[in-house]
């Protein structure tokens, strides 16, 4: 028969037990007795991102995760988020879907991400929405206009950023159809989601029968001397782009040696002034006169509170890399992110921070409002038209926003927000 003595010890080490197991389990946020939440310390948030620092995307898109870098150091140095850091590990992908995979896991699985944001590209990011999915890993703000993004029943923690692809396509073609009345169109897409979702806005405003002639390329293969010459021969004077900043260079200057010089104009995407000039070098003024869109702060106005604020940032925490609109877009996604956390609260989850942005209500530097909500992870709903002359490339007339469906094109009239004086959201 056990003793009084005895049982009284197993009781003691019993409760000891348990005591130090819920003290090891803490999330390290605050919640003593809570499961820890992955990449959150009590003064750490760490997050990733896969970007393609190297291959065929890289001419431009390997700014973006730089800048956002830079805008998270600056909030470091100025306390953080609720005291908490941000570590933000990037990982090359070079554009290449299995390298995309491979980075992915090992942020989730080795580096233990509390959340993936701004992962770049259309078939690189799709590649990894299952499994980031299966991990119920915070997927934010994806550097895509896929419309991927934006299916919260099969894909909850998932969102986008940029508009998406349809919207931009139906904006274009909507400026087309306004003023180039008559003329024949073409439009040259990526063989992805990218360029079929552009072509479904292009053709919701021009109609199914609306352009001369339409062709696809692959990153993978650096001619387009066939698709460009096919424009030429069904005598196209506009050429709408949904190419990414290497294949919208390739395509204007492949255009010039054909002689052929019809109008382009260029998705947002593969539009940036300063990266395509940069790719064309000594062809840069073949730039001139080209039409796109965009939605977030020009670089060519300085008075720009945004411009005037990423500028500090970009030169203090970015060793003052040239600034074009890769950069104002990856410290656009940043001020977002750190909004998203704000919202989310000291007590930090995965699930709070979802909750948090499918709340919506954030206000920041883009010219039409956010679409966030349960039933839509799009992100902006609009762009403004933008044109290239002597050298700069800046907007002109109104904002348009519309939807991916057959809704119209109507003119935001809106105003963009304003900065804090200290360049940080608050709670």
């Amino acid at each position: 028969m056990r003793s009084a003595r005895s049982g009284l010890a197993i009781a003691l080490c019993t409760t000891l037990l348990a005591a130090v197991t819920a003290g090891c389990s803490g999330d390290g946020g605050g919640g003593g007795s809570k499961a820890p939440v992955p990449g959150v310390t009590d003064s750490e948030i760490v997050i990733g991102t896969h970007m393609p620092m190297t291959g065929p995307a890289s001419a431009g898109y390997s700014k973006i995760a730089p800048a956002s870098k830079a805008y998270f150091d600056y909030v470091n140095a100025n306390g953080g988020v609720y005291g908490r850091k941000i570590t933000y590990k990037i990982m090359d992908d070079a554009y290449n879907p299995a390298n995309t995979q491979n980075v992915v896991r090992q942020l989730v699985l080795q580096d233990k991400v509390f959340a993936v944001l701004n992962g770049l590209g259309t078939p690189t990011h799709t590649g990894v929405l299952d499994f980031l999915k299966t991990n119920k890993v915070p997927d934010l703000f994806v550097a895509s206009g896929s419309l991927s993004w934006n299916q919260p029943d099969k894909y909850p923690d998932t969102f986008g950023f940029q508009p998406d692809y349809t919207v931009e396509g139906k904006i274009l073609a909507n400026y087309v159809k306004a003023n180039m009345a008559g003329q024949k169109v073409c439009f040259l897409g990526q063989n992805d989601d990218f360029g079929r979702d552009s072509l479904a806005g292009v053709e919701k405003i021009l109609g199914a029968g609306g352009l001369a002639a339409k062709d696809t390329y692959v990153v993978t293969n650096a001619n387009v001397g066939p698709q460009i010459g096919k424009f030429a021969a069904a005598q196209c004077q506009v050429v709408i782009l949904a190419t990414v900043p290497g294949f919208t260079a390739l395509s204007i200057g492949t255009a010039a040696r054909l002689n052929f010089k019809p109008q382009f104009v260029v998705s947002n995407v593969g539009g940036d002034y300063s990266t395509v000039a940069g790719l064309l070098g000594a062809g840069k003024p073949l730039l001139e006169g080209t039409i796109g869109a965009n939605y977030l702060p020009s670089v060519a106005n300085a008075a720009d509170p945004w411009t005037t604020l990423f500028t500090k940032v970009d030169k203090d925490y970015n060793g003052n890399a040239p600034m074009d609109g890769n950069v104002v877009y990856g410290m656009s996604v940043a001020y977002l992110f750190v909004q998203a956390l704000l919202a989310a609260g000291k007590d930090l989850t995965r699930e709070g921070l979802i909750a948090a942005v499918e709340k919506g209500g954030f206000t920041g530097p883009g010219l039409a409002p956010f679409r966030f909500s349960k039933a839509d992870h799009s992100g902006y709903g609009g762009l403004r038209m933008v044109k290239t002359t002597g050298g700069v490339q800046d907007y002109f007339g109104p904002t348009y926003q519309t939807d991916d469906g057959d809704g119209a094109v109507t003119e935001y009239s809106g105003a963009a927000g304003t900065p804090p004086a200290n360049g940080i959201p608050s709670a």
